[in-house]
């Protein structure tokens, strides 16, 4: 290999490089300014008509009869519920109520909320969310 072509190849890695480390630290400034669920805009939507619970947490999931993975989510929260008495379910057909999704900004299903016994949003999940990950956001809500 000739000398050059060799200085050429380091430079290309070096770029190659630096280019993904700048990449690497922009998704990470990125993530970092993310809005959270906890923050007053997830509050401000009107759950009204939602029949959330108010003597605890709710889990809200979305569904439609065309979708095939939301029958799994219906078995996780189904157990969810029966290992947490405390725990309400409610399940919303995104076909029969478009505005209650669009309220949400549910763009995909299966979405899966978790709404305090005050109706605000304490956790969100797109597919099929583990059972343990829904313990884990219900629990400390029925202490």
């Amino acid at each position: 290999m000739s000398p050059s072509l060799a200085v050429v190849l380091v430079v290309l890695i070096a770029a190659f490089g630096i280019a993904y480390v700048i990449n690497r630290l922009i998704a990470l400034r990125a993530g970092l300014l993310k809005e959270t669920p906890d923050t007053a805009d997830a509050d401000a939507v009107d759950t009204s008509d939602f029949g959330l619970s108010t003597t605890g947490p709710t889990i809200v999931h979305f569904s439609a009869v065309w979708c095939g993975p939301c029958a799994g989510v219906r078995r996780v929260v189904d157990q969810v519920c029966a290992d947490l008495p405390g725990v309400a379910h409610v399940e919303i057909d995104m076909d029969d109520n478009p505005d209650a999704a669009r309220r949400l900004s549910v763009l995909s299903l299966p979405t899966t909320f978790v709404f305090d016994a005050d109706g605000r949003r304490r956790y969100r999940a797109s597919g099929i969310p583990t059972a343990a990950d829904l313990r884990s956001a219900l629990e400390p809500l029925l202490a």
